[in-house]
């Protein structure tokens, strides 16, 4: 299906491996949360569980701007190295907490090292393949790494979650070893000693053209993290507002939905190929996510829950192409700070769509407030598809003045 030549190129093959440790890590979480909480004696799990997913996602958030800024100033492959090492000893910590603060601010510190795996990897996938190659490239990178997901539940069934926490920690340290086969990008090193200005944050807010592009680079992956952070995470407790009598398990739903992403992944990256539009395939792949939401509020059992939870995954699995137009709607002095910043805004914006989601409970049931939510999600993220320029064969050998 792939050229054998891309599939030789060892950045894709170190950047596939990193963002397959990264979203091992980021989401064990998720798998582990009930039975972790439950063992350090927790009462309130739904809502503690909810404040460390929320401090875990404003760690990404913060540690995006740092990655990013870091990336464009230091180069794309410092920034490889150094967040894999925070993100690594971060999860062998987490295996020795005792109480929820403690957990929380682990989680807070691990956040910041996760952020900078993917923006660096998609950067530099992006800057060293051909403009025809680079969207099957990301895929592959996106498609591979998703699958981390999946170990992590299996792990979670085989081992104590303290121990699912070394065995993050300990994939992540051995693959620093790896990290030293990478190059850094050839058109990095074409302005890494010119005066030009790189990773400086405040550059995308001001030209009024270049914050618009970059919000909703942003806002285009809403969508993701909705499923995920509320839908997917939450559905034990959606089940039982929606009367399914047969229990729900989390990790079971984010095992489900990542294969399906690490599907849809590769699939939307050579739909955008045949399609020659990135924005098109996007469109695609929304509908599909709005379908699987209408299958998921509908659900009168266990196994249509489950069904709902993979057609939204695979509808989600626009996260490589996604990242990918965040890589080339930026030149090279800021790319870096782009491709990272915004996988992390949509992940920290987790915070403010939880937020919403809270507050309409106040007047709504909770099934009904996460419909209420889905539909502002989904609205904006129309808003700003449409507002973005297709990028697909875009030159990425400029700047931004």
């Amino acid at each position: 299906m792939f050229s054998s030549s891309l599939i030789k190129k060892p950045i894709i093959l170190v950047a596939a491996l990193g963002y397959f440790v990264d979203i091992y890590d980021l989401l064990l979480f998720s798998i582990i949360r009930i039975p972790s909480l439950t063992d350090l004696g927790i009462q309130d799990i739904a809502g503690n569980g909810l404040l460390i997913l929320n401090t875990q996602m404003f760690g990404l958030l913060l540690g995006g701007i740092l990655w990013g800024i870091l990336g464009d100033k230091l180069g794309r492959t410092r920034v490889l190295f150094f967040s894999i090492a925070l993100y690594s000893v971060g999860n062998v910590l987490n295996g020795f907490v005792q109480t929820a603060p403690q957990y929380a601010w682990i989680r807070f510190f691990t956040g910041i090292g996760l952020a900078g795996e993917l923006g660096a990897g998609i950067t530099l996938v992006s800057e060293l393949l051909s403009k025809e190659k680079r969207g099957i490239g990301t895929s592959i990178v996106a498609g591979f790494g998703l699958t981390g997901a999946i170990l992590a539940f299996f792990i979670s069934q085989w081992f104590d979650w303290r121990t699912c926490y070394f065995i993050g920690g300990g994939l992540g340290l051995t693959l620093l070893l790896m990290r030293m086969s990478v190059f850094e990008s050839g058109l990095y090193h074409k302005i890494k000693n010119s005066n030009v200005k790189k990773g400086n944050f405040l550059m995308f807010f001001n030209r009024r053209e270049r914050f618009l592009r970059y919000l909703r680079s942003i806002l285009i992956g809403l969508p993701t993290w909705y499923v995920v952070g509320i839908l997917i995470s939450f559905s034990p407790e959606f089940a039982k507002s929606m009367n399914i009598k047969t229990s729900i398990d989390a990790g079971i739903g984010i095992m489900i939905s990542y294969s399906a992403i690490a599907i849809g992944d590769v699939i939307i990256g050579l739909l955008s190929q045949y399609l020659k539009s990135r924005k098109k395939a996007m469109h695609v792949f929304y509908i599909i996510t709005i379908l699987g939401m209408l299958l998921f509020f509908t659900s009168k059992s266990s196994i249509q829950l489950y069904l709902s939870i993979g057609v939204m995954g695979f509808g989600t699995g626009f996260w490589a192409v996604f990242v990918t137009i965040g890589a080339e709607n930026f030149g090279t002095n800021l790319r870096a700070t782009a491709a990272t910043t915004i996988p992390n805004m949509v992940r920290g914006s987790l915070n403010g769509i939880t937020a919403l989601f809270l507050l309409l409970q106040g007047i709504l049931s909770y099934v009904n407030s996460a419909i209420a939510t889905a539909i502002v999600v989904m609205a904006i993220t129309y808003w700003a598809i449409y507002g973005l320029q297709e990028t697909f064969g875009r030159d990425l050998d400029f700047i931004e003045e």
